[in-house]
């Protein structure tokens, strides 16, 4: 079973983490933030749990529409990572903000085609951007992070465009919540929502604010 230790990038305290140098500009009241850490069960909690962010979906992306089934993609051939599909307020929470989630939080970036026990290209570190400032904003914090030393290894995190987003089956969506007490959620969502809580309770949902049942009902 993964357990919190065997995920580096959760013993890596915010104050390492620098905001980001670059940003999308703010304001309007929808935006879109495509991201791969791992399994998407665990990074859509933490998504989830962001105040600014509305939705948060469960997909694939990299691959084909024919090969965008779950027990396809397991199979790591397919070319599709576990994503999330963010849908956010930009007048409420930034485009970097939630980078700086993403590489604090939400996964390990150092760990290649991987997170944990979960091995495979679909497990892979990536951001999936629409735009040429979103690449541009990825790729500015991403040499940031290597030049603070915040990780004592290499960020392996792939910048690749969004040719499509396919939802992941029903019973993958919010599956943190609706089954808080499930080994593998226990074993891995739990920590890093403590981490949420602990390092950015000032930014979450109210709902979230408080530690009780590990913030995933």
């Amino acid at each position: 079973m993964v357990t919190s230790c065997d995920i580096p990038g959760l013993n890596v305290p915010r104050s390492r983490f620098p905001d980001p140098e670059q940003n999308l500009p703010q304001g309007g009241d929808a935006a879109r933030l495509v991201l791969a850490g791992g399994c998407f069960w665990c990074v859509e909690a933490v998504f989830l749990a962001m105040d600014g962010v509305e939705s948060v979906e469960s997909g694939y992306a990299g691959g084909s529409a024919e090969t965008a089934k779950y027990e396809a993609v397991c199979t790591g051939k397919t070319g599709h990572a576990e994503v999330v599909d963010v849908h956010y307020n930009p007048g409420k929470v930034s485009f970097g903000e939630l980078l700086k989630v993403f590489f604090s939080v939400a996964h390990d970036p150092t760990q290649l085609n991987r997170q944990g026990n979960d091995r495979g290209t679909q497990y892979r570190s990536a951001i999936f951007y629409e735009t040429p400032e979103q690449k541009q904003v990825a790729e500015s914090y991403i040499r940031q992070l290597g030049a603070a030393g915040v990780y004592p290894d290499p960020i392996v995190t792939t910048l690749e465009p969004l040719d499509a987003f396919y939802p992941a089956e029903a019973y993958h969506q919010n599956f943190a919540a609706r089954n808080p007490y499930q080994p593998y959620i226990m074993a891995v969502a739990a920590p890093k929502m403590e981490k949420l809580v602990d390092n950015y309770g000032d930014r979450l949902k109210p709902e979230y604010s408080d530690d009780s049942d590990n913030n995933m009902a």
